[in-house]
């Protein structure tokens, strides 16, 4: 393959797009008084699927967060008035988070700014997703690539 071929021109593409969204995500939440991690906490909370509130757990799951990082994340936010821990209404050992009026405030704001502007991207975004797609898989002369896990670590296969 040479430079210049399109498989790399959409990868680079794809994530410049990527990099941008995420850089603009990041000024949204400072403009709402928020750190882009905390953002993404309040969006972890909000989002999280079924019935029940998350974990600090569940959270870590989502952020690709370790445990302990997590709770810090959780204790600033917490200081800072965006959320609240409760205990479990059946299981007492289970702490849930939850948002505090002014946290599920922010997060409201910032959903609808963030659908606003992935709906702007969004054509874009498919037809490189298009393309990426029906692209046939470029091969590693040098085999498998490591994955990471969900820390971010490289591990084999």
């Amino acid at each position: 393959m040479t430079t210049g071929d399109p498989d790399y021109e959409r990868l680079l593409e794809f994530r410049t797009g990527l990099r941008r969204f995420l850089h603009w995500s990041e000024e949204q939440a400072a403009a709402a008084g928020l750190t882009a991690a905390q953002h993404q906490l309040l969006l972890a909370i909000r989002g999280h699927p079924g019935s029940e509130a998350p974990t600090i757990g569940d959270v870590a799951e989502s952020l690709l967060l370790r445990h302990h990082s997590t709770v810090e994340l959780v204790n600033r936010a917490e200081a800072a008035g965006l959320v609240h821990r409760a205990r479990d209404s059946t299981d007492h050992r289970i702490v849930r988070l939850h948002l505090t009026a002014v946290g599920a405030q922010r997060i409201r704001e910032l959903a609808a700014a963030h659908t606003q502007e992935l709906a702007r991207f969004a054509g874009r975004l498919r037809a490189l997703w298009a393309g990426l797609e029906d692209a046939p898989p470029l091969q590693n002369p040098a085999g498998p690539t490591p994955r990471p896990d969900r820390r971010g670590v490289r591990r084999p296969g």
